[in-house]
């Protein structure tokens, strides 16, 4: 068994926000989990290759718009889960940072960073 709190962990600046990351590939669990803030206002193309992705919603308020073009409304209590390696856009409310849980898996190493641009999704 292990202990953890937030401010104890290795945070990253992933571009759009933060990411602590409290559990980690090395921790031996086949999973990963991350305290995930995207900043209030921006707007993120994102895809993950090499993980699957399932995040719950804590605070704040946001949209998923998925390949197709569809929007999904994410607030507190929401979760959405990336099962194809999908690519999305996660845009956070003009109001207030968007408070995620994020749980990878296979887990990553825990110093990822994403690399956003307006031409295509970041991956790792």
């Amino acid at each position: 068994m292990f202990i953890r709190r937030r401010d104890e962990v290795n945070t990253v600046n992933w571009g759009n926000g933060a990411s602590s990351r409290l559990v980690v590939e090395a921790d031996g669990l086949g999973f990963a989990v991350a305290h995930t803030v995207v900043t209030a206002g921006t707007t993120s193309k994102l895809q993950y290759r090499r993980h699957l992705e399932a995040c719950y919603c804590v605070s704040g308020s946001g949209v998923v718009v998925d390949s197709t073009g569809a929007r999904h409304e994410i607030v507190p209590g929401t979760l959405y889960g990336l099962d194809q390696h999908d690519a999305h856009e996660l845009r956070a409310s003009e109001d207030a940072d968007l408070h995620l849980v994020s749980v990878f898996n296979p887990p990553i190493k825990g110093d990822e960073r994403h690399s956003l641009d307006a031409t295509g999704y970041s991956q790792y």
